[in-house]
This record gives C-alpha cells, structure tokens and sequence, in this order.
C-alpha cells in the first residue's frame, strides 16, 4: 500500500524525477527501451513496414485491417504543379510525409473557401502554401532522418460521435503500446486548439490514460503536465471512454501481427459508424504514455517476460 500511495505521488509531479525514483517507479527510460527492449524485440529490417506509412497500409489492407482511403501520392516536384488534379474538388482531406513521425507536417484540411483550402480551427491555407508545404515534404523537411521523401493526400477520418466532442475540430486517435503482440498500455490522443487537429502529444495534444479493461480514462498529461480536464473544454478525464474498446485492442493486436515487431505503437481511430480505422504503427513509441497512465512499462513489460497471464488493467 505505502509503494502504491509512493507511486501515486511520483507520477503526480512533472516529470523529469530523480532516476533512482523513476526506476522504483517501474518506469522505461530511453535508454532502457532502447538498450533492452528495441535492439531485442524489433529486427532493423522491419521498420521499413513502419517507417513507410504507405507500405504499413499496403500491409494493412492485405490482412482486412481498414485504413483511411490514399487518394494521391507525391513523388516529384513537378507533380506539386498541377494540384488540382492531386486534390480535385475534395474539400477534406489530410495531406502526410510518407515518412515522418511525431506528427510533424501532418496537414488537415476540414474544408474550401474559394480557392483557399481550410485547415481544422478555420485557417486559410492558400493553393501557393499548399504547393510550398508539399515541397518541404519532399525535401524531407518532416522525414525521419531528414532524407528525401513522399507526400500523401488520404481520406480524412469523421471521428465516432462520443470522442468528437473532445476534438477540437480534429479527430481523437487511441495510441496502444504492445509487447510481444499483448497490450500493456494504451491512451486516448485528443487533439486541442493548440494542436490544430493533430492528436500528437508533441504537437500540444492530450494524452488520456486508459483502463485497459475498459477503455475508461484514469488520468492525463498535457505538454508533459498531469491535467484532470481537458484543456479546452473542461470535461473531466474520468468521464472519458472510448467505445467499441474491445474491438480496438482486436484491431492493435492484429497490426503487431502483422507488422512483426516486438515493441510496436498502433494508432487507431473510430470511424462514425465505430469501425477502428488504422492510422499507422510506430516502432519507437515514445514514453510519455506512462505519464498519461501515471503507471511504469518495466513492469508490465517483465510480467509478459515473465509469462504472467493476462490480467487487463491498470495494476
């Protein structure tokens, strides 16, 4: 009881703690999961299946997982020129690196203004800011490693009618942390008025803990500060719950499948009609996560290792 009440208050403060604390806290580092998680569990040659979000939906698709529709790819500048026939008369759509991560240079469009396209929160995006950015992609401005890379045009998702509240325009995504293809930590990603849509916890959005039984919330982090509410709206944390839970995790479970890895991130939205829809897999899920769910991976992470029977939940 005392080692819980001592967690409990760990995980309370901001984060970075004292490593002795964050250790007896049962939390990954980097290092760690680098060191002993990644190097042991993820092989070099997979991460081409996650690090190319075209080839993660080719994946996808073969096995009946569903993913948002691809409506262009960009591979050349001299493609950026005729837009138009990129985009046609779409008025929502999500313009994506290929090969970025983090969120960075992820651009939705919730609609048309004239010539201008509307990106979530209303700001105008002009057809000259919408070549520009297209350009940066390619130059690998967004890219892992900063190498040349692809832009993708693909369906925007209408997120499921409960979490859309919580959105700010944008479309809230469920991040599931899976070791050796069993769930050990998931959060809820809001997106916030300062994210402009973007659930990315690096892009100002929020990371709500969820209850792995249930799909409940159970705490939250924003800009690396535990909240209790959302920032924008006020709605308190325990009142979050994601529906269809169950299929969720069928879905994420299916990805690490799929996917191969050891250690792997699935990111999943609820369509309108509750259908999980997969975003992308992350092979280095950041660790902010345990921040969100005021709780450790090294635990979880030994009891998998450990052989423990599956026992859902925060512990």
């Amino acid at each position: 009881m005392r080692a819980a009440v001592e967690k409990r208050k760990l995980f309370s403060a901001v984060l970075p703690a004292r490593p002795g604390r964050l250790r007896a806290a049962g939390v990954l580092g980097l290092n760690g999961r680098n060191m002993n998680v990644l190097i042991r569990w993820n092989p070099k040659p997979l991460y081409r299946l996650v690090d190319d979000k075209l080839a993660t939906k080719e994946l996808c698709e073969a096995a009946g997982l569903a993913v948002p529709r691809t409506f262009a790819v960009v591979d050349h500048p001299v493609q950026v020129r005729r837009l138009d026939r990129l985009i046609g008369a779409r008025e929502e759509f999500v313009v994506k690196p290929v090969r970025g991560a983090g969120g960075r240079g992820v651009m939705i469009i919730a609609g048309r203004r004239g010539e201008d396209y509307l990106a979530v929160g209303e700001r105008a995006i002009s057809p000259e800011a919408m070549r520009y950015h297209l350009l940066e992609i390619l130059g690998g401005s967004y890219s892992i490693g900063g190498r040349a890379d692809r832009a993708m045009i693909e369906q925007r998702i209408i997120g499921h009618p409960a979490l859309a509240a919580l959105s700010g325009g944008g479309t809230a995504d469920v991040r599931i942390v899976l070791y050796r293809g069993r769930p050990v930590m998931a959060m809820l990603r809001l997106p916030t008025a300062a994210s402009a849509g973007r659930a990315n916890l690096h892009q100002g959005g929020i990371g709500v803990g969820l209850d792995l039984r249930s799909g409940t919330g159970v705490a939250a982090v924003w800009n690396g500060r535990i909240v209790d509410r959302h920032v924008d709206t006020g709605r308190p944390i325990g009142d979050i719950a994601v529906p269809a839970w169950a299929e969720v995790l069928a879905a994420a479970r299916k990805l690490a499948a799929v996917i191969g890895l050891g250690y792997l991130g699935a990111d999943i939205v609820l369509d309108d009609q509750a259908r999980p829809i997969v975003l992308e897999a992350n092979g280095r899920p950041g660790l902010s996560i345990q921040l969100a769910n005021r709780g450790g991976l090294m635990k979880k992470i030994k009891d998998v290792d450990a052989g423990a029977p599956e026992r859902p939940g925060i512990e």
